[in-house]
């Protein structure tokens, strides 16, 4: 059985690609967005949650969230989750409504986002060398125990590096459109 996987080596690959645009989205523009708050975790009912779990988010304008939460006890601690998340948030209370105003990025700020977001890039890329470099010994064991040819290695160890290529080129499109979105504003 040859310890090559391509199906392995392109899941775990998009799967690099897959957590660098959930990064990224919890990056905040000058824009609401729903997936700004996805990081804010609320101490309720003895347990750690999602903040989606205990109330609705949405962004009625764009400049504007709104977190509805479902049960009046929880107003407090989700108002305390929020402030404390470093979002640079400040959440209003009308009821169990909760509005967020989203001020606008100062220029540090959005300098330091869009190295944020160079930073996750980064990380997803030596996560697809990783990737990468597991499949080439995988390429090399097999030939070394006989169960490929030395013409066979090189085809797929070119495979390998044209899906390192690709993977890497879509991870450095993402990031620069959410630096140029970061840094447009």
């Amino acid at each position: 059985m040859p310890a090559y996987d391509k199906a392995d080596i392109q899941r775990r690959m998009h799967g690099a690609v897959e957590a660098l645009k959930h990064d990224l989205g919890g990056l905040r523009t000058g824009r609401a967005s729903v997936s700004l708050l996805d990081p804010v975790v609320v101490e309720v009912y003895g347990a750690n949650m999602p903040i989606n779990q205990v109330a609705t988010v949405s962004a009625p304008e764009p400049r504007l969230l709104s977190v509805q939460v479902w049960d009046r006890s929880n107003v407090t601690p989700i108002e305390k989750a929020i402030r404390s998340a470093g979002l640079g948030l400040n959440p209003i209370t009308d009821g169990q409504n909760i509005r967020l105003p989203i001020p606008d990025l100062t220029e540090e700020r959005r300098k330091e986002l869009a190295k944020l977001a160079g930073q996750y890039a980064e990380k997803a890329r030596v996560a697809v060398r990783n990737v990468r470099r597991d499949g080439m010994d995988s390429l090399k064991a097999d030939e070394k125990k006989h169960e490929i040819s030395e013409d066979e290695h090189k085809r797929l160890g070119t495979e390998v590096q044209k899906m390192t290529d690709d993977t890497v080129a879509e991870i450095d499109a993402a990031a620069a459109a959410k630096e140029k979105e970061i840094l447009q504003q």
